[in-house]
């Protein structure tokens, strides 16, 4: 057994857990935070691929920003542990024998999987290529999407920002 193949195992094993781990949750920060573990654990798989560029913006993009604005939603709306329910007839008659399929024919592909793959090296200059057309050829679409999200947390901000000091029905300050 190699090292890539243990660690290969070790990060799979995270993610997969930790998947599991963000739909058993009863708190939705504590999913999030999950999530964020799987992220991760996904950046490190794409990291034994020699693929560091992917691994970088999962990191940055996916573990870092979508997964501050999945919390902020979360801290906005204030939610609270989720409420169970009986299973549904739909979940019950449907979901139940759907997921066994799907479990079924997972074991089916993987036991098919023959074939071994090795990793190829990665072009030279694949990064610097990437890189080159982000910041000289797409500079304005680039900037421009960092402009709107910055326009859309503001605008979240000024949402979730209480109105302190505005009258009220019985025309009393909210602050009294």
């Amino acid at each position: 057994m190699t090292p890539q193949l243990i660690v290969f195992l070790l990060l799979a094993a995270l993610a997969i857990a930790a998947a599991v781990n963000v739909i058993l949750q009863r708190q939705p920060i504590h999913s999030a935070i999950s999530l964020i573990v799987v992220m991760i654990a996904l950046a490190g798989l794409f990291l034994l691929l020699e693929s560091e560029f992917i691994a970088a913006i999962q990191i940055i993009v996916y573990a870092g920003a979508i997964m501050v604005l999945f919390v902020f939603v979360i801290m906005l709306l204030n939610a609270g542990a989720e409420e169970h329910t009986n299973m549904s007839r739909m979940a019950r008659y449907a979901g139940l024998p759907l997921a066994i399929f799907f479990l079924i024919e997972l074991a089916y592909q993987i036991g098919a999987a023959t074939v071994s793959w090795t990793p190829q090296p990665a072009a030279e200059g694949v990064t610097r290529g990437i890189s080159m057309l982000l910041f000289q050829d797409f500079v304005f679409p680039f900037e421009l999407t960092s402009v709107l999200i910055l326009i859309a947390i503001l605008g979240a901000l000024v949402l979730a920002q209480r109105d302190e000091g505005v009258p009220t029905k019985g025309g009393q300050s909210e602050i009294t």
